[in-house]
């Protein structure tokens, strides 16, 4: 390893969380930005913090105070309220508030010394929620970073893949843009499961799984669907031999077994226990009329539309999936496992009802999968050998990282549609920002 190549894999992550320090105190702590910070389904993940912590009110009394009159604003009203046995609950789940608490909490010692009103909602809580999802953008890129020297993924190659799903996805959007949505916490407590997976498979021991235990309550605390993560555990042990040897360890004990178990379900009892204080009952569903539709998936939509494709408008994503030939030929075990894993995840969440999940910038519900595609796009950058290929593969990532940037541009001032883009409306605006500057 040279110096230059240690110095690169040192400063990669510092400069980048800087970038988005800067970023981010632009955008949203200045003047009356902190107001937008927490907005749409955020308010939602956010609402059981001061819920529990300053008004005592798991029913959400305190909404109308909030919302309809201290801090009313027209256009970022949303009601995340819904109902279940009468009584009134927040329609989102409690694990993006349980990644908050810590931010939260700051916050609320802090407003007073800083003449700021501790009801959860005056300047600092927002922009400690906007620190929040810098912190677990940098977790998440620390483990990331470890994940793919797993894999064999050098210093530079390393930075470079860091960078590109930075700055060429929804990761920078949604660190920045609207940091209280659930999607940047998933996206750290999922790299950490890949990583400790990963780990485990390599060398099982009983932190792994307990560590695993944990990550995986919280994800589904954040969002139920994304418990489907554990489903790449295969992948994760890169071989049959591991995945079995891994089980046959496992569940040689016995009493390892139980107390996972146990504390995976002490985790995941939070969400059942807010709703028996809220509503009298232990499980409610709380979106209603909104469902899964396994009948109609639209898997070539939420990848490919141009109303929400993931692809279209992250095209960097699409470019690592050429790690797939390499995995092809290392190993068919871990190319389908992954694969099969994407497609069912794919499935999943193209069943949704509303497939395009509102207004949001590219296919939102991905991002959390970001650390897949930057192991595909590591490993394709080490296969690489030929100098020439090497080079139009990486003047392609530079040049959808550019795409993306501009794109998150255009969609930050409504030039892209946050849910109504159409294939005359993206050509019409294609990489344009003449109108905006």
């Amino acid at each position: 390893m040279s110096l230059r190549s240690m110095h690169i894999s040192r400063l990669t992550i510092p400069v980048i969380m800087l970038i988005m320090v800067l970023v981010s105190s632009n955008l949203n702590w200045s003047k009356d930005f902190w107001k937008d910070i927490i907005e749409a389904d955020a308010k939602g993940n956010y609402a059981y913090l001061p819920a529990v912590f300053i008004y005592h009110d798991l029913n959400f009394g305190f909404f109308d105070k909030i919302e309809r009159e201290k801090y009313f604003n027209k256009n970022l009203f949303y009601d995340y309220r819904s109902q279940a046995n009468g009584k009134t609950i927040n329609k989102y789940y409690c694990g993006t508030a349980l990644a908050q608490m810590p931010f939260f909490l700051i916050a609320h010692l802090l407003s007073p010394a800083m003449g700021f009103e501790p009801d959860g909602y005056s300047k600092p809580y927002p922009v400690l929620i906007s620190l929040a999802a810098l912190f677990y953008l940098f977790l998440g890129l620390v483990f990331i970073s470890r994940l793919l020297r797993l894999y064999g993924i050098d210093n530079w190659n390393n930075a470079i893949v860091l960078t590109a799903m930075v700055f060429g996805t929804n990761l920078f959007y949604y660190t920045v843009g609207e940091p209280g949505m659930s999607h940047i916490y998933s996206f750290a407590f999922i790299a950490m499961f890949l990583y400790y997976g990963r780990c485990y498979f390599l060398q099982p021991a009983a932190k792994y799984i307990f560590l695993l235990a944990g990550l995986a309550a919280i994800i589904c605390l954040i969002r139920p669907v994304n418990g489907l993560v554990v489903l790449s555990l295969p992948f994760l042990s890169a071989n049959r031999k591991a995945w079995k040897d891994g089980f046959s360890w496992l569940f040689a004990r016995k009493t390892l077994c139980v107390s996972v178990v146990v504390f995976a379900v002490l985790i995941l009892s939070i969400q059942p226990v807010i709703y028996k204080i809220s509503t009298g009952d232990y499980w409610v569903y709380s979106y209603g009329a909104e469902t899964f539709d396994f009948l109609h998936p639209h898997i070539i939509d939420i990848l490919f539309s141009y109303k929400k494709g993931l692809f279209l408008y992250s095209p960097l994503l699409l470019l690592a999936l050429s790690g797939g030939y390499v995995l092809w030929k290392k190993s068919r075990f871990e190319f389908f496992t992954l694969f099969s894993f994407l497609f069912i995840l794919t499935y999943f969440l193209s069943s949704w009802w509303n497939w395009w999940y509102g207004g949001s910038f590219s296919s939102r519900v991905y991002l959390e999968y970001i650390p897949f595609f930057a192991i595909l796009l590591g490993l394709s950058l080490k296969s690489i050998q030929n100098k020439f290929l090497l080079t139009g593969f990486k003047t392609l990532i530079v040049v959808f990282i550019v795409v993306c940037q501009i794109q998150t541009f255009q969609y930050r001032y409504y030039q892209i549609h946050w849910e109504n883009m159409t294939r005359e409306k993206y050509w019409n605006v294609f990489l344009r920002v003449d109108k905006l500057l």
